[in-house]
């Protein structure tokens, strides 16, 4: 019977299979969401490598996701940008949804940059808004870290006062006025999918504090703060989701918002990883 793998020793074949294709040690980590692929074509790239490719790597199912490891350069910033992401919903664990931050912060990532697209529940917002996420709400059901816990990954009881970094909010504030960027604040609501929300769910959703809710993003975080790393997150308002003036909503609209959003997405994060 072949011996099973601790999560450490899958993370060390991941680290290992990718350090043969580049010896590039990020900085800054970058996970791309449905429709925001284009921050690539920025990069000064040194190698690509699909994910399933990529020992232990989940595999990215849905479209919109290119589903691709790309390392390089932006600017003097040496960068690991996850081109894709999976999700809980296409029937992943959630300690195989986070592997790909466990394996970023292996290579040496203590930054990351988590995007999304994302329904939005504020009446203030508009489709295509760019929102800095300040704080978010677990409501999948799971949590990546439920089980034994590895103490060498991080602590059995992470603090989560402060999931997405202050002053990586204070930072991408000031460059979205230096670059006439309407940005907004808000609180991310992660739940499991794949449907998308009803009107009654909408409304609870809101009263709770929520600002935005999309169905990933929330476990990558957890994770994210486990190992220590410092976070930055951004969602594109895709969809509005005002309980009283619901309209029905396709992922391909979703797609199409999402990529008129990109360009000054892309040109935020470049911005974050310059001077982060």
């Amino acid at each position: 019977m072949a011996k099973t793998l601790t999560l450490s020793q899958k993370i060390d074949k991941a680290v290992s299979f990718i350090r043969k294709k580049t010896a590039l040690k990020p900085q800054v980590a970058v996970v791309l969401g449905s429709g925001l692929g284009n921050l690539s074509s920025h990069m000064e790239v040194e190698a690509t490598i699909p994910f399933d490719k990529i020992p232990h790597f989940p595999k990215s199912g849905v479209e919109g996701h290119a589903g691709e490891l790309v390392l390089g350069k932006i600017g003097r910033k040496r960068v690991a940008l996850m081109n894709g992401r999976v999700h809980y919903y296409e029937g992943y664990t959630m300690q195989e949804v986070t592997f790909p931050i466990r394996v970023l912060r292996a290579l040496g990532a203590r930054k990351l940059i988590l995007t999304c697209a994302a329904g939005g529940m504020n009446p203030l917002h508009e489709k295509g808004d760019i929102v800095a996420i300040v704080d978010q709400i677990n409501l999948t059901g799971d949590n990546p870290l439920i089980g034994p816990n590895d103490d060498s990954l991080g602590p059995r009881f992470p603090d989560m006062s402060q999931p997405y970094d202050r002053e990586y909010v204070k930072l991408a504030e000031e460059i979205a006025l230096d670059e006439k960027i309407q940005l907004r604040k808000g609180v991310f609501i992660g739940v499991a999918g794949p449907n998308l929300e009803t009107a009654a769910e909408y409304r609870f959703l809101r009263m709770i504090g929520g600002d935005v809710v999309s169905m990933s993003m929330v476990a990558e975080n957890i994770v994210a703060i486990h190992g220590k790393m410092r976070v930055a997150g951004f969602a594109v308002v895709t969809d509005l989701c005002l309980p009283d003036a619901l309209e029905p909503a396709s992922h391909r609209e979703i797609l199409k918002i999402a990529r008129k959003a990109e360009p000054n997405l892309t040109q935020l994060v470049f911005r974050m990883i310059a001077e982060m």
